[in-house]
């Protein structure tokens, strides 16, 4: 694969892809990110040796600003609005990062906002800083909607009633209250907190075989669909993993490296990790 971006840098290491953003002077989408950024993603959906994407800024103040405003200004508007049966190339790319069948971190260390937080909110996962990380969507006081994804990824990830009140409040959200509301998953003191714990979880994640991060990835989009109709596909994936070779090797594994002990079962993160290094090693 090239990874050849004017606004990405990207590095592979352990089967962690990172992505470094940088649009100066505020990593504000400009068409030339918005490009980059859907055939990065791409790129990245085909590679079999990324086991998980992570995203972050190359500004400290911003992971995204926000979508570029000159740019919409030259949406055409001189025939009526229409429907399509087709997604937009933004909610395709924002769609990619959502389905995937690999895990998608964004590490939001600053502000993001517009479409950069409908990017952000397709992703997996969303880690941020306290006193540092905000949230805002302001296309509502613009006169405009969030149309990459907003209207529907924000209800999923804080309820109907937060998502309007982000939305049409067009208010700042602190780390601390996105981290309540579930926007973040979890909010640090530091910037090294932050690094080491993405880094660690990444690597982590890398580490297991990836038939089973894909459908595992796969059962947990599926709770979109009724209860009974997400309990049969969950039993229908779970029968696919087990016919993995990976399943059983690394079951026996983990018995051998004391699971089903009380002394092992006490520590079963630490033993899960040990099962991963040894199939790596393998």
């Amino acid at each position: 694969m090239a990874y050849d971006y004017q606004t990405i840098s990207s590095r592979l290491e352990d089967g962690v892809m990172t992505a470094v953003m940088n649009s100066p002077p505020i990593n504000i989408m400009t068409p030339s990110m918005y490009t980059d950024l859907v055939a990065f993603t791409a790129e990245v959906e085909a590679d079999h040796g990324v086991r998980v994407l992570v995203l972050e800024s190359a500004d400290p103040d911003f992971f995204i600003a926000h979508f570029d405003v000159p740019t919409i200004l030259e949406f055409p508007t001189d025939t009526a609005a229409q429907k399509s049966d087709q997604l937009t190339d933004f909610h395709a790319m924002c769609e990619r990062v959502r389905t995937m069948s690999k895990p998608t971190i964004a590490k939001i260390a600053g502000r993001v906002g517009g479409g950069g937080s409908e990017f952000s909110s397709a992703c997996d996962m969303r880690f941020g800083l306290l006193r540092k990380t905000i949230i805002n969507q302001m296309e509502v006081p613009l006169g405009i909607l969030p149309g990459g994804g907003g209207t529907q990824y924000l209800p999923r990830l804080l309820g109907r009633g937060r998502a309007m009140e982000v939305i049409l409040g067009g208010i700042d959200i602190d780390a601390e209250t996105a981290e309540k509301w579930g926007y973040l998953n979890r909010a640090f003191e530091t910037m090294v907190e932050l690094d080491s714990y993405v880094t660690q979880l990444a690597k982590r994640m890398a580490l297991w075989p990836p038939h089973a991060i894909a459908l595992a990835k796969q059962s947990i989009l599926n709770s979109s669909m009724p209860v009974v109709d997400g309990l049969k596909e969950e039993a229908y994936l779970f029968q696919q993993t087990l016919r993995h070779p990976s399943a059983t090797e690394n079951m026996n594994k983990a018995l051998e490296l004391g699971a089903q002990t009380r002394e092992g079962e006490m520590r079963i993160a630490d033993v899960s990790e040990e099962v991963g290094l040894a199939a790596k090693k393998d």
